[in-house]
């Protein structure tokens, strides 16, 4: 049984629509108790007009904001990072917007913002990746399991080969591998689905 510690901060990264499902069946299902901060992040193309903060806003448990430069962090909220900005955490309390056009970063919205929580929460840091193509998310997942936070994987025998297979794959080691629903069991402190060795 896991034993987390309070007052986490929780990156949840997904590509697009096809993670759509698993970022709301993880938030419809988040544990009351959590004393915990989530922020969400999807590999996509920067061009489209984002409706997840009114998705995810209908089947969160948490409230569910988009993120701005300079806001200040509220506890037990789900923040989404705004259209065609990469969401990164400067301070263990507050957001940097990135330009989402530089190419430094284009490609890697979800490690920014894993590297950002690796760096400011250390083991407070919960990464979860629950699809999507490329590696985006595996380098992020390694900082947060080198920082002594906590790692977690959607299933990939759930859905094809994609991101979070890569990031069980990448040198950085998974803490926990199970359904969106069984993650969020793991967050409860509830042992739950099959377990990788670190």
């Amino acid at each position: 049984m896991y034993k987390l510690n309070q007052s986490l901060r929780v990156g949840i990264g997904a590509s697009g629509a096809e993670g759509l499902g698993d970022i709301g069946h993880l938030l419809g299902s988040w544990p009351d108790h959590l004393d915990a901060t989530a922020f969400v992040v999807l590999h996509r193309p920067s061009d489209k007009e984002s409706n997840l903060p009114a998705v995810l806003r209908r089947q969160s448990r948490i409230p569910v904001e988009v993120a701005t430069t300079g806001k200040r962090l509220q506890p037990r909220t789900c923040y989404v990072g705004e259209p065609d900005k990469i969401l990164s955490l400067a301070a263990p309390d507050g957001f940097v917007m990135l330009d989402g056009s530089n190419n430094q970063y284009r490609n890697r919205t979800i490690d920014v913002l894993f590297d950002s929580l690796a760096i400011t929460a250390e083991n407070r840091a919960v990464g979860i990746v629950l699809s999507g193509s490329l590696d985006d998310g595996s380098r992020g997942l390694a900082a947060i399991h080198a920082a002594g936070g906590l790692t977690m994987v959607l299933d990939p025998g759930a859905k094809p080969r994609g991101m979070q297979q890569n990031a069980i794959d990448y040198d950085g080691p998974i803490s926990f591998i199970g359904s969106a629903i069984d993650i969020a069991h793991v967050l409860s402190g509830i042992y739950f689905g099959r377990q990788r060795r670190t």
